[in-house]
Order: structure tokens, then C-alpha cells, then sequence
């Protein structure tokens, strides 16, 4: 079988290729690429005026199966990456049960292979039942195919086991992912501790928190010389404590979230709990530096932190209702509305930190568009105007921050392994 995509603007960060040209799969890989390519006995898609690029790839993605089905399951999820050109997603261990074992990623995994409409990758537990007491079974679960190690959801304050899992898991060249948040401090905080918590009479979690607990993490690291990922990044003070990192020499990567990166705790003040997430949204110094980081390379990353409740989980009292939002389709949108149509960030440097990079750290065969790789592309009109209906989402999660934003850029289409997985903006697998 052959796909030509046909006149696209091609970009690759993996090959620093950014031109207008066509593209080759066959057989479910990227054959060729160049210019007036031969249609004989392909399928033509006529790419002029959009772009192709390396299907973008989630490192941080709730899938909530096992046991949360009634806020998301494989088959959502996945379909809702596909909406959004993701074609690869890593999804996070606090499910029920939590992924602390190898047989319930080999489960995943499976599932995955039945139910999804893209790539999907398995995050397993640092310690069991995500409890901070004892290590789970870290070699066996990335053996059985799990691509890094985290206890998202909540901070391992316990440090003697943080140290103790750094060095295991980088034995397997694998990153510990890090929710750095010091929960002493958090507490019982549902935003931002500021000025808006202060107005609103609601009790803030401190940027500290996440200070502290990067702080520590990066300490660790270093002195175990192991591969340490910090999960949405959202305070000025831990991007200069990762850049200072960096400089040092130790191995530590980290992210940023759409909405961390374009929201402030301004979006709180109606008591909207779609805008409710942890760590919070924050105030616009902290998002200033936030977009620093993402520009000078301290930051490496763009994930979404897809995090999907039941509609009735969210439309609650805000103290009460449970942190996260539905990201996955909406990403794209956003990014390339606030940080390129701005003018912040080239199209090379988006695709660079939404695909070729979260794919580095998590050592995956995704990002790039190279001959023999498998033909997982993101197609994307980046003038194209759209209103978010929340209504309209393949994901259970209806809650966003971003409903009846007007936006400026979407994919058009997403490939997965040679084949379309959405196409005019509809999931059709």
C-alpha cells in the first residue's frame, strides 16, 4: 500500500529539513522524501498549504484504565489523541489498581493494541500502590515494555526511596518522572497561593512547594548520576533551578503544559473548576518564565497532562471537585494560537518540543520522519480558525479551560503507521 502526500510543507527537526516537497509511505513506513515524487499506484493526499510533521507524542497522558472507565478509557483517549495529531501518548500509573506490576502493563499494552487508535505507551509506578513505602517492580515492568517509572499523581517525599529508584531505573535507561510537589506545604491548597487565592478566600498552594521538591530531586539526581524528568513545570523558580541543572551537567529533563504556559490564576476567579488542576495555574510571572524556559531549552518539552474526570466529579463545589482537564485535543490549538501566531516560537521549535523531543527522553522509535521509520505524521493547517466545543470530544473529559476559545491552528489529519486515523477532522478508525 502507498500514501503520497503531495506538495505539504515537510518540517523534521531530526534532519533539519523544512521545505515544501512530497512524501512517500509505503507499507506502513516513510519511503521518501522529496520533490515531484511519482503517484503511480498511490493513494494521492493533497498536502499544499498545510504541513507535515512527526506525529506529535504525549508523555503525560491519564488514560484512567485500569479501573476509572468512567472518566476515560484506551479507546477515548486514544481517539482524542488522534483528534489532536497526537500518534503516540504515554499514559500515567494512577489508575486502580495503579500499574505497579509487569502483568498489568503487559494488560495495557494489550488493550492498546485492540482498542487504540494510536501508539500507546505504559508509565509504571515508582513504589506500590504509589504509597511511598516500598519500591513496586520497576525491572520487571520495563521489561514488559514500560518506557519511564512515576508516582504522578503525588510527590515521593520519602527521599531515601526517590534515591533508591533514581538508581534503579536509569540501571534500564530509563527516566524517573517526577510530580514535584512538596506536600507539606501544598497541604490542602486548591490554587495558586497570590493575590487571586487571597480575593477569593481559598487556600493557595505555595510556588515553594515546587521549588522544595525540584530542589530535592535535582539533588538526588545529581549525586546518583541518574535520569530524572520533571512533570509540568508551572513555577519561575524551578525553571531556574532546572537551568542551573543543566549547566552542571545533570541529566534532568522537564516539561510544560499548554495551559501553564497560557493561563494564569486569573481563570479561577469565576470558581471554574475546569480551570482547577495541579500544580496550579499560576500567576503571569511565573507563566513568563515558563515560556522562557520552553524557548532558551531549559524546559524540553510540551505535554498535556490529559487528566479526564466524569462530568459530575467536576461540576462541584470548586474546593471539592478533583484536579485536571481534558488536553488532548485542544493542545495544538492553543500552542500554536498564544506561542507561534505570536510570534514566541517557530514551527520548528513547536514540532521539536511536541514530538522529536518528549520521543528522546523517553527512548521511543517516534519523532522523525526518516526513511524506514513508520509513517506516524501529524498534517496541519495552521491558519485554520475553530471554536472548542467541549461537547464535541472524543474524550469522556468535557471540562477545559479553553470551551468557546476562538483558535488559530489544528491537525487536519493524523497517520498512524501508514494508515489515516483522522481525517478532516474526524476520528475514522
Amino acid at each position: 500500500m502507498k500514501l503520497l502526500l503531495k506538495g505539504g510543507t515537510i518540517i523534521d527537526p531530526t534532519q533539519n529539513y523544512n521545505q515544501v516537497a512530497d512524501l512517500l509511505i509505503e507499507n506502513g513506513l516513510v519511503a521518501q522524501i522529496g520533490a515531484n515524487l511519482s503517484t503511480a499506484g498511490a493513494e494521492v493526499f493533497d498536502a499544499q498549504g498545510l504541513v507535515i510533521a512527526p506525529g506529535f507524542v504525549d508523555m503525560h497522558v491519564h488514560l484512567r484504565e485500569p479501573g476509572l472507565e468512567a472518566k476515560e478509557d484506551i479507546a477515548s483517549g486514544t481517539k482524542a489523541a488522534a483528534a489532536g495529531g497526537f500518534t503516540t501518548i504515554a499514559c500515567m500509573p494512577n489508575t486502580k489498581p495503579v500499574v505497579d506490576q509487569a502483568i498489568i502493563v503487559s494488560g495495557i499494552l494489550h488493550r492498546a493494541q485492540l482498542e487504540g487508535a494510536v501508539n500507546v505507551k505504559v508509565i509504571g509506578a515508582l513504589s506500590k500502590g504509589q504509597q511511598g513505602k516500598e519500591l513496586a517492580e520497576i525491572g520487571d515492568m520495563i521489561l514488559s515494555g514500560a518506557v519511564a517509572i512515576s508516582d504522578d499523581g503525588s510527590s515521593l517525599d520519602n527521599n531515601r526511596l526517590f534515591k533508591i529508584g533514581l538508581e534503579y531505573t536509569s540501571m534500564f535507561g530509563c527516566p524517573v518522572i517526577s510530580h514535584a510537589e512538596d506536600e507539606s506545604l501544598v497541604d490542602e491548597g486548591v490554587m495558586h497561593e497570590g493575590a487571586v487565592s487571597a480575593m477569593l478566600g481559598m487556600k493557595g498552594r505555595p510556588s515553594v512547594a515546587e521549588d522544595i521538591a525540584v530542589a530535592r530531586d535535582i539533588m538526588l539526581a545529581e549525586y546518583t548520576d541518574s535520569l530524572l524528568h520533571i512533570a509540568h513545570v508551572s513555577s519561575k523558580g524551578a525553571v531556574e533551578l532546572i537551568r542551573q541543572a543543566k549547566k552542571r551537567g545533570v541529566k534532568v529533563t522537564a516539561e510544560a503544559t499548554p495551559h501553564h504556559l497560557t493561563l494564569t490564576d486569573e481563570a479561577v476567579k469565576a470558581f471554574n473548576t475546569a480551570a482547577k488542576v495541579n500544580p496550579p495555574l499560576r500567576s503571569a510571572d511565573h507563566v513568563a518564565a515558563l515560556v522562557e524556559g520552553l524557548k532558551d531549552g531549559t524546559l524540553d518539552a510540551i505535554a498535556t497532562d490529559h487528566a479526564p474526570h466524569a462530568f459530575e466529579e467536576k461540576d462541584i463545589e470548586f474546593r471539592q471537585a478533583p484536579p485536571g482537564f481534558a488536553g488532548l485535543e485542544t493542545a495544538l490549538g492553543v500552542i500554536l494560537t498564544e506561542l507561534y501566531h505570536t510570534g514566541k516560537f517557530t514551527l520548528v521549535e513547536i514540532i521539536e518540543k511536541m514530538s522529536t523531543a518528549p520521543a528522546s527522553i523517553l527512548n521511543i522509535e517516534a519523532g522523525s520522519l526518516k526513511a524506514g521509520v513508520p509513517a506516524d505524521i501529524a498534517i496541519i493547517d495552521t491558519e485554520l480558525e475553530w471554536t472548542v466545543d467541549s461537547s464535541a470530544f472524543y474524550t469522556k473529559g468535557k471540562h477545559t479551560p479553553f470551551d468557546k476559545k476562538i483558535l488559530k491552528g489544528k491537525a487536519v489529519a493524523t497517520i498512524v503507521s501508514g494508515k489515516f486515523v483522522m481525517r478532516k477532522g474526524k476520528v475514522c478508525i
